[in-house]
């Protein structure tokens, strides 16, 4: 049982007596308000907060931290609030405990719900003092190591949670020591069986390997004698989740992941790495494609080491690390590397403390564009991959993505303005689609246009948390203002019926349906009309109240309304009847999708207008409409060697893109062409068509409607 004596012992090593003082202040704080709670073991509540405070001392944590840990759960659990502690101790400290804490106040609908802004808060929190997290990560792993008293359900949710969120955050901060206990006790609590098996076939498996573990350690030592380099060598032994998730992952029996032996080398700095590696390929054969060089670039968490994989004397596989005595530090305590080693001076600018703040960075950026808590932690989790591609600026600067990744990803990675006005991409020279997964090595440049903006189908293949975060928060704000802009048109055009303007309506009426309906504000209103919620001669007539008398000609109401082309997400136009400037159109109210545009011919139409008239509009092409549209057309032609280049070719000369094309055989020498073409409007579509006719295999060709 952990007690404050034995701390205040352990403290003595590396705090002041003023510092060791300012922690027993806050332990006797703690047990004064946890008086009379018992945790699920029996013990009394502030064996807790003293274990949690232990596990500080391991990383020579600072006494605020120390102070927090004392003090993590008062506020959640006694009556103490965060301004009573900034008093008492420092408003360090009570930031700290705040941070840590959940959020009781609130009541939320769902457990996931209250689980995500919770998580939502700790890491906001951790984005302005790194301690936070730290201080959590050692309440969670005490609470991992007591789990065995919690009821089986809630031990698997626990477990879960830390399997699915702090192993990997303890991963990216480095914290290799943490991670792997976090995973074994996490794996223990879901699968018990599995666990007590493998660590049984773990067991067993020691005995034989240990001679061939001897023989091969002997082999390496004897190698790096003849070089005269000096090291340390140590096994490695694999940890159950990790063998677990190899027999699951590569389909491998406990044999065959067992077959492979680690070694670890250590040595004092990094050229005598590369001088390690250069005697052991020479001493072993190595096998080609298995050498990664993590010193030269290190991963995402900081994490440095050279990895290569080699075939013994005895063809055995062998598995070496080689890094110094600093990596090793780093590798295994990660971020709490920056306080443990402190004293040697190790200052703030380590790679595994830079990367730290690069990615709380991203954090802070992805809450800012995040909706609610829930896509958030989506994003979150998303951005916690464990592996990497490393990926080329043009410039040289080296760009980490998680494996997957694409052009549109390391374009946000650049900056979100990159990201959002990107069109294209050259990777390695050569134009290639925005979805192609990236590879490590290649280098990447991003083709962007100013006016250019995100594509809702991006989010389909993006796998950063950065990526998505920012196209949803554009969709959402660019959805919002075409909304608004379409629904405050809509309204305009039912009120000229009763010769009125927005600005000419009664405000207290505004109010009044506001409140009704609980609109926040009128641009709330607009844009449930724009989205096609809400019909606008209805909120018209509503808003100007008892005065059917002195409306106009209930035609005004119907005068048709410009189609522009520039009124982005709440216009579509249908695919069905694909419609072009130049042909009668019609409008139809879609709720949540705005105004679809039909041909007035279109079958699905006139479907609509027999169910739900009040939900179509009249619509006109404006004079000046300045994009291109889909168009669809058949061709039956004969299929000669050749016959699509020409089409192509024909297409490309007037201004035409192919999207779509689909070939069938209509019979042994006839083939019916369907394809979808950009064109700018019917005169355009007409030339095309014109000049399709007079190619000599072309016997029939038509537009497509519904």
């Amino acid at each position: 049982m952990p007690t404050i004596n034995n701390l205040v012992k352990r403290l003595k090593s590396y705090l002041s007596d003023d510092q060791i003082e300012q922690v027993v202040r806050a332990y006797e704080f703690a047990e004064r308000a946890h008086e009379g709670q018992y945790r699920r073991t029996g013990d009394p509540y502030i064996t807790h907060p003293v274990a949690v405070a232990n596990i500080l001392t391991d990383m020579h944590m600072d006494h605020q931290s120390l102070m927090a840990a004392m003090l993590h759960d008062v506020i959640e659990d006694t009556g103490v609030t965060k301004d009573q502690l900034a008093e008492l101790f420092s408003p360090d400290v009570a930031e700290l405990v705040d941070g840590v804490s959940k959020i009781a106040q609130i009541k939320f609908e769902t457990r996931a719900e209250q689980q995500a802004e919770n998580l939502r808060k700790m890491m906001l929190a951790m984005t302005r003092d790194i301690r936070v997290i730290l201080v959590k990560l050692a309440d969670r792993l005490h609470n991992m190591r007591t789990l065995h008293s919690m009821p089986p359900e809630k031990r698997k949710r626990i477990a879960a949670e830390t399997l699915e969120i702090y192993a990997p955050i303890a991963n990216r901060l480095g914290m290799y020591n943490m991670r792997v206990e976090y995973e074994d006790l996490g794996f223990n609590a879901i699968y018990p069986m599995r666990a007590q098996l493998i660590a049984k076939a773990v067991k067993a498996a020691r005995g034989h390997r240990k001679e061939i573990l001897t023989m091969l350690k002997a082999s390496i030592e004897h190698c790096l004698e003849e070089e005269g380099i000096p090291a340390r060598i140590l096994g490695r032994e694999k940890h159950l989740y990790s063998i677990y998730m190899k027999m699951k992952e590569q389909q491998k029996p406990f044999n065959e992941i067992m077959d492979v032996y680690g070694f670890r080398i250590i040595v004092d700095k990094v050229d005598t790495c590369y001088r390690v590696l250069g005697s052991v390929h020479n001493y072993f054969t190595p096998i080609p494609g298995r050498f990664k060089d993590y010193i030269a670039i290190p991963k995402a968490n900081g994490y440095q080491s050279l990895h290569t994989t080699l075939k013994g004397r005895s063809g055995i596989p062998l598995e070496i690390q080689i890094r110094t005595e600093e990596m090793e530090a780093m590798a295994n305590n990660g971020i709490a590397a920056h306080w443990l080693y402190k004293a040697e001076d190790t200052g703030s600018d380590t790679p595994i403390h830079t990367r730290a703040q690069a990615w709380m960075g991203r954090l802070l950026e992805m809450q800012q564009k995040a909706g609610n808590s829930m896509e958030f932690i989506e994003n979150v989790k998303v951005d916690l991959f464990p592996d990497e591609a490393y990926v080329f600026t043009p410039k040289g600067e080296i760009k980490e993505l998680p494996v997957g990744a694409t052009p549109v990803d390391f374009a946000y990675a650049v900056h979100t303005k990159v990201g959002n006005t990107c069109v294209a991409a050259r990777i390695d020279g050569q134009l290639a689609a925005l979805s192609t997964p990236l590879e490590s090595g290649q280098t990447v440049r991003i083709i962007t246009t100013p006016n250019a903006t995100p594509n809702p189908s991006w989010l389909n293949f993006v796998v950063t948390g950065k990526a998505r975060s920012n196209i949803r928060h554009f969709l959402k704000h660019q959805r919002r203002e075409d909304s608004v802009q379409l629904g405050e048109r809509l309204l305009e055009k039912a009120l000229a019926g009763y010769n009125l303007t927005m600005n000419e309506l009664p405000i207290e009426r505004v109010v009044a349906e506001l409140a009704a309906n609980g609109y926040g504000s009128l641009d709330d209103l607009l844009e449930d009309i724009g989205l096609g919620n809400r019909l606008a001669p209805l909120v018209a007539r509503k808003l100007v109240g008892n005065r059917d008398d002195e409306r106009q000609d209930a035609a005004d109401d119907r005068k048709p309304l410009a189609i522009r082309g520039t009124e982005g997400l709440m216009v579509s136009y249908a695919k069905c009847c694909y419609p072009l400037p130049g042909d009668s159109v019609v409008g139809h109210l879609s709720a949540g999708r705005g105004i679809v545009v039909h041909r007035d011919t279109c079958n699905n139409l006139l479907n609509e207008m027999r169910s739900g008239p009040e939900k179509c509009l009249a619509l006109y092409w404006d004079r000046d409409v300045g994009q291109e549209f889909s168009a669809a057309i058949r061709v039956e032609l004969v299929n000669k060697k050749g016959v699509l280049a020409t089409l192509a070719t024909t297409f490309s000369e007037l201004g035409s893109n192919i999207e779509t094309i689909t070939m069938a055989e209509k019979d042994a020498t006839v083939s019916v062409i369907n394809a979808t073409i950009t064109v700018r409007d019917r005169i355009h579509l007409a030339r095309l068509i014109k000049r399709l006719r007079k190619l000599e295999n072309v016997i029939r060709i038509s537009r497509l409607s519904a």
